[in-house]
């Protein structure tokens, strides 16, 4: 399981739409957080971060296969809010991931975990997906995470939860 780079552009949303004929996303509703499971620092695998989960991840690139999982009261990059399940037989390919899991990231997942629409929120979002080695071995599971921008636009540092922020 792969993050998208916070950098990536939405361009592969448009580029991969034809592409996900026949290619499914489901949301569950977002649940409220509990106190993350983790002490500060902690890592953990991209496949076991939880809804819920407070990382340090802002410096973890495109490829990463673990983040830090500290307390949401203490300073933190993102906040996991959402998992989607992917579907289909074969993986898709890099481009129809990558999309499917933007759209279903910043859609109801979104507005019902933050309080408002991703089109009309501050707040960012990112996530954690499968590659194709992980589609074959059975993994269809999207991270969706949230995270602030500061007045110059970089990632800032959060302390508590984004839920119900309306930001």
């Amino acid at each position: 399981m792969t993050r998208l780079d916070r950098r990536a552009a939405l361009g592969a949303v448009v580029l991969a739409a034809a592409a996900l004929a026949g290619c499914t996303a489901t949301a569950a509703p977002a649940p409220t957080p509990t106190p993350t499971r983790a002490t500060s620092g902690a890592h953990a695998s991209s496949r076991d971060i939880a809804v819920g989960d407070c990382l340090d991840d802002a410096a973890a690139g495109s490829t990463t296969a673990t983040a830090a999982i500290v307390p949401c009261s203490e300073p933190h990059d993102s906040e996991a809010f959402a998992e989607v399940t992917l579907s289909g037989d074969s993986y898709p390919g890099l481009d129809a991931v990558q999309a499917e899991s933007q759209t279903a990231c910043q859609g109801d997942a979104f507005a019902n975990f933050v309080g408002i629409a991703a089109a009309d929120s501050s707040l960012q979002v990112s996530y954690y997906y499968p590659t194709e080695d992980s589609w074959a071995a059975g993994d269809r599971t999207v991270t969706c995470t949230v995270y602030a921008l500061d007045a110059s636009g970089k990632a800032a540092r959060t302390t508590g939860t984004l839920k119900d922020s309306g930001r």
